[in-house]
């Protein structure tokens, strides 16, 4: 049997944001029989970078003692209703959304212009994964690992990082729907103002403001949260 983890990066300044979504995040990985494994503190030293969003590198190390890893961000409210994503993605690929598209396609196609121009072409000329929901299993351990000795530290960091890797690796990738990483660009008019309620799993990153009125992402998921789970 697989030794499963669903794996979150949090900082103290995100205090007020994690205490309202880590235990629906908790309660997700009960579900899928997997541990849940919270990131904080410094990325590790051997990225030579102190951005936290570099924390995901981990994953190398994680992936010595576990099979599969599904990262969710800290910023996420995960519904009951989101089915067990190790069941969907297929073991041997890569699982995430892509976010090149409608309002970002332009700046996400000159981040991958940008990281090759710099590191040579590795074939990569869209399909710009967000890590904000992202499965990988072992044998994708080499994407957490420097290209030749460093880290991209400009635009997109870590997921201009991890899709460069992917593409130098040859990995495949599942591209799930966006309902399972529903940020705002997935609620504009491109995508038919899609309702963030009808997705397993809403992603407050940026600003993260949906509602007008609404002046920070915390009073975002507060009210969110509180429209999903009156009961809790």
């Amino acid at each position: 049997m697989n030794k499963l983890a669903v794996v979150t990066r949090s900082d103290p300044n995100i205090t007020n944001i994690s205490k309202e979504t880590h235990p629906l995040i908790e309660e997700y990985a009960k579900k899928c029989n997997a541990d849940f494994i919270i990131l904080s503190g410094d990325p590790p030293v051997w990225t030579h970078d102190h951005r936290p969003h570099y924390r995901i590198m981990e994953g190398y190390s994680l992936l010595e003692d576990y099979d599969r890893l599904l990262f969710l961000d800290s910023d996420m409210i995960v519904l009951r209703s989101c089915p067990n994503l190790f069941n969907i993605v297929p073991e041997d690929k890569i699982g995430s959304i892509y976010e090149d598209k409608g309002s970002r396609k332009d700046d996400r196609l000159s981040r991958i212009k940008k990281i090759q121009d710099q590191w040579g072409d590795v074939g990569w000329r869209e399909n710009y994964t967000n890590a904000g929901t992202f499965l990988v299993s072992k044998k994708h351990r080499d994407i957490f690992l420097p290209h030749e000795g460093k880290y991209w530290i400009d635009w997109g960091s870590a997921d201009v990082h991890l899709s460069y890797m992917i593409h130098k690796n040859n990995f495949e990738v599942y591209e799930l729907p966006f309902h399972y990483n529903h940020m705002t660009m997935f609620s504009e008019s491109w995508n038919g103002n899609a309702n963030r309620f009808d997705s397993h799993i809403i992603h407050y990153g940026g600003a993260g403001i949906f509602d007008p009125g609404i002046h920070n992402r915390e009073q975002q998921i507060k009210h969110d949260k509180q429209k999903l789970f009156e009961s809790i």
